[in-house]
């Protein structure tokens, strides 16, 4: 040891020298998360505990699976969904027919907030941001022709994500698909919307319980479907650095298991089903070690803290979308740059499935040409990089290792001051989170502007002329055809059976039932979102977000 001490602090004099031949670029140099790196990495910095840990091993560093990307490649999963069920699945079909290999489902506004298409709030909004969802008949359309026991299929929703995987279920039933052979996610991450997105309905009490109840309906009648996908990709966008957005996520993971389990669900019954959703940045060593301290962190939370003794429930299985607020207006096809590195980060980073944003969303939803850019993205790390053919190829990497070990710590701090809080809820309560993520928000923003971080075509290399990719553009129509075909549904349906579900469900919520089964009945009844949240609304109250500024 003394004699690698001795050559390294030889080393730094001739590093010394070289400075002053060549001084350094900047005053400092550091992650997202301000952890300041060193100008070399050696053996001396590498943390000894994880020395020799292996793929498919316990805490998992390395990966959920021993033979990982060699076995089977990650889900190819592109994030789709505009205007109404029709264009979507057209859409989704095309997606399939160019190699992708499972569907995630984009809503919009109205429906994320449990509105329907002809609410008055949802005037300019109908299929926007995503596909328009009234009731069972658009769901229906939605995957038209598209077998559910062929795909995995996950739904970005969460407020209403009880109502929205009815649904689906539904459609399952009319296609003769056993409910145990379905496969995919639902987001249901209702506490990083309080914090990071907005789209919320309910206080987090009832919240909580709703999620508990899909939990626990799962568990029994859905086995293979994922029913939370815990999400620090939102509030990553919002402005949190990578260390925030592990210790965030994983702070609202530990609530919905402590919320579970105190309902009396065993935690090895749900915990299994648990899924991850986490973003990838430009930083690729930092978002690699990110994953990696996530993967450990988890394995440990779940063993030590929770008990869990099936191996399954001690896995960090994660969906990766490549930074949305990374992409720019400015000289857009930069942007295939940025989120082919991104996604190379998930991959070494050991992701379960990955979204490749496309070129032109800074501006609009993505055209079908850039839609299948950032598809054939993915297909060439898969198949033309070398980077899926070992696991964890940067595992062993002195600089990968040591920032590892320090996210890893960094987080348990995190953690360990939210528990002082009392907790996820208690945190966001208290304003706790949303200042921690506006502060880090508002310091990078003035490393932008002050070229502290430099922001290719924005910052520097600008040009003045620029060529604009055609954009898509949803037809304003869309709203009011789809607000016409609610209507017709309205006068087909049976509307005695209708009202009688919707008590049910007010029944159910009023006594604290599990709510899923009278949710789903409603749903076979042709009940609209609306109608349904509209009566949880009237038991639950709706949540008022606090002015922290």
């Amino acid at each position: 040891m003394q004699d690698k001490q001795e050559r390294l602090a030889l080393w730094q004099k001739g590093l010394d020298k070289a400075k002053a031949r060549f001084p350094e670029r900047k005053d400092k140099f550091e992650t997202s998360s301000e952890i300041p790196l060193q100008t070399v990495y050696t053996a001396l910095d590498r943390p000894e505990a994880d020395d020799f840990a292996l793929p498919g091993e316990f805490p998992f560093t390395r990966g959920v699976q021993r033979n990982m990307y060699r076995g089977r490649l990650w889900t190819m999963r592109q994030y789709a969904g505009f205007a109404s069920a029709q264009e979507s699945n057209e859409r989704y079909k095309y997606l399939l027919s160019q190699g992708q290999t499972g569907l995630s489902v984009a809503f919009d506004l109205p429906t994320q907030i449990g509105l329907d298409s002809d609410h008055p709030l949802s005037e300019g909004e109908v299929g926007k941001v995503g596909v328009a969802i009234d009731s069972l008949a658009d769901m229906e359309i939605l995957f038209s022709d598209i077998p559910l026991d062929k795909v995995s299929t996950s739904m970005t929703i969460n407020a209403p994500a009880i109502v929205l995987l009815a649904m689906y279920l539904a459609v399952a039933e009319k296609q003769g698909v056993d409910w145990a052979k379905l496969k995919g996610t639902i987001q249901n991450d209702i506490l990083k919307e309080y914090v990071a997105r907005g789209t919320y309905i309910f206080p987090p009490e009832p919240s909580l319980k709703i999620i508990t109840d899909i939990f626990a309906f799962c568990a029994e009648k859905v086995p293979n479907w994922n029913t939370i996908s815990i999400s620090g990709y939102h509030i990553r966008e919002a402005g949190a650095t990578a260390v925030q957005e592990v210790a965030f996520t994983l702070a609202d993971a530990i609530c919905y298991v402590e919320t579970a389990v105190a309902a009396g669900l065993q935690v090895d019954d749900f915990a299994p089903r648990l899924s991850f959703f986490f973003n990838a940045h430009s930083n690729l060593f930092e978002e690699v070690a990110k994953f990696r301290a996530a993967r450990k962190l988890w394995a440990e939370i779940m063993s030590k803290r929770f008990g869990a003794k099936a191996p399954k429930s001690l896995l960090l299985r994660f969906h990766t979308q490549t930074a949305g607020s990374t992409l720019t207006a400015q000289q857009p096809d930069n942007n295939v740059v940025r989120v082919a590195l991104q996604a190379l980060s998930a991959v070494l980073g050991g992701t379960q499935s990955l979204h490749t944003n496309s070129r032109d969303e800074a501006m609009a939803l993505p055209s079908e040409d850039s839609v299948r850019i950032a598809l054939r993205t993915q297909q060439i790390i898969a198949h033309e990089t070398g980077a899926a053919d070992v696991v964890d190829p940067l595992g062993g990497s002195y600089y990968i290792e040591n920032l590892t070990a320090q996210i890893e710590d960094r987080v348990k701090e995190m953690l360990a001051k939210i528990d002082e809080l009392g907790g996820a809820v208690a945190a966001i309560n208290s304003g706790f989170i949303q200042r921690q993520i506006q502060d880090s928000a508002y310091k990078y923003q003035l490393d932008v502007e002050t070229k502290d971080q430099i922001i290719v075509g924005v910052n520097q290399f600008t040009v003045e002329d620029e060529s604009q990719p055609e954009l898509l553009r949803v037809d304003p129509a869309v709203g009011i055809e789809q607000q016409q075909r609610l209507t017709e549904l309205k006068g087909q349906r049976n509307a005695q059976a209708v009202e009688q579900t919707l008590a049910t469900v007010r029944q159910a919520a009023e006594k604290g039932d599990n709510l899923f089964p009278p949710v789903l009945d409603a749903v076979r009844a042709y009940a609209s979102l609306g109608e349904i949240c509209g009566v949880l609304r009237e038991v639950y109250g709706e949540y008022q977000a606090k002015d922290l500024v």
